[in-house]
């Protein structure tokens, strides 16, 4: 089965001029629909694509049809905005948006059936320069919603939801003083919100204004505690509620954690989704939040965060002990990717190409390890590296 490729061609417009057309494609008589499906990080890409584009009028059209929708309902819905378009009044919003909706109706007369994840279609012109961009793809996850628009921007709200906030983890690290709540979403950690409540140490003064004292600075602390279960309440349970938020992690220094979690303070429907182990924490904030994911790889290793803090330690070690197990720079990852050399290719998010890494990877059998600029060392990966590199399964020569 061939994968997604990016054919730049160009066309001629409806103004007998040349334009340049971006099409995500296949050729109905040599590949399956099968073909179109894409995994989260190639989407991720082709969401990163479609948000640059942008129009003054509604010319762009977004496109969702869920999985049993006859194809010949989508075709005939689609022929009806076509022969309403002609109402519009604007002569290049009106070619524009017939554009589309020509396009749409040409690509799902070649489909005989929508397929079980559904399928997803965005077609729109650059009214300025005459660009057209048309993507079809299958989700990797079910497309839930019938949805059509034209607009002045391509509705990948829908999609971003499959790609940035599934299997989402909650964190929360808490002390008698201090707590920080944040999320764990693919390869992005997120800091929500940071607290401090000023909580006095030990009297010590003896007798009974000790004792006294002593039971203010503890109802000090449970109002804390209450606060911290609040917010995290606030912020985790919409997120429960909307099958996205799989787990929530609990970390801090000494008991104060485990204070926490034995208390009422968390919503009884986030309780039963603690994970067992309680990570000890010596910091707060973003620091804080990586310290506890790093501590906590084992519980936390189907995360794409994780997977990539492992797979730079792993990269790093090979470098340090200078076996010959890693390659770096584009021409010699290309070289050890045709050899059929690379185990696993690491690539930054932040390089602009890729696409490109993807498919080579996928067409020489590695997997891919996606790094962000969020996590630890991943600016340096990218400013060091260039954001390419690749772990071997033996010395390439």
């Amino acid at each position: 089965m061939a994968s997604l490729f990016k054919i730049v061609s160009f066309i001629r417009s409806q103004r007998n001029q040349w334009s340049r057309c971006w099409v995500w494609a296949f050729s109905y008589s040599e590949e399956k629909i099968e073909a179109l499906r894409v995994d989260k990080q190639r989407l991720r890409e082709i969401i990163k694509e479609l948000k640059k584009w942008k129009a003054p009028a509604t010319v762009l059209l977004s496109l969702y049809v869920p999985p049993g929708r006859p194809v010949s309902d989508v075709v005939n819905l689609l022929r009806q905005e076509l022969s309403i378009s002609d109402n519009i009044k604007l002569k290049r919003t009106k070619n524009a948006v017939q554009r589309a909706l020509a396009s749409a109706i040409d690509r799902f007369s070649k489909v005989t059936k929508i397929p079980d994840n559904g399928l997803v279609y965005f077609a729109g012109e650059d009214v300025e320069t005459g660009d057209f961009i048309s993507v079809m793809l299958i989700p990797p996850e079910e497309v839930r919603l019938f949805f059509y628009r034209t607009d002045k921007y391509f509705h990948t709200e829908f999609l971003e939801e499959m790609v940035y906030e599934h299997n989402v983890i909650g964190l929360i690290i808490v002390e008698r003083d201090a707590a920080t709540l944040g999320l764990l979403k693919g390869n992005r950690l997120v800091v929500l919100e940071e607290m401090e409540e000023y909580i006095p140490g030990k009297h010590e003064k003896g007798g009974q204004s000790q004792r006294r004292y002593d039971r203010i600075i503890e109802q000090m602390v449970e109002d804390f505690y209450k606060k911290v279960g609040e917010h995290a309440n606030k912020a985790f349970l919409p997120l429960l509620e909307q099958g996205k938020l799989k787990a929530v992690l609990v970390g801090g220094p000494a008991y104060s954690k485990y204070d926490f979690v034995q208390g009422d303070y968390l919503d009884y429907r986030l309780k039963k989704i603690l994970i067992n182990q309680l990570v000890d924490v010596s910091y707060q904030g973003e620091a804080g939040l990586r310290e506890m994911v790093m501590k906590a790889q084992d519980v936390l290793k189907e995360q794409e965060y994780v997977e990539g803090l492992q797979v730079i330690e792993e990269f790093k070690l090979h470098l340090v002990k200078d076996d010959g197990m890693v390659v770096y720079g584009e021409d010699e990852v290309s070289n050890a990717l045709e050899m059929g050399a690379v185990k696993v290719l690491v690539v930054s998010e932040e390089r602009g190409d890729v696409e490109k890494w993807l498919e080579k990877a996928k067409n020489h059998g590695a997997r891919v390890v996606v790094i962000n600029n969020d996590m630890p060392e991943g600016e340096w990966f990218y400013k060091t590296f260039n954001g390419i590199a690749g772990i071997l399964r033996y010395k390439a020569g």
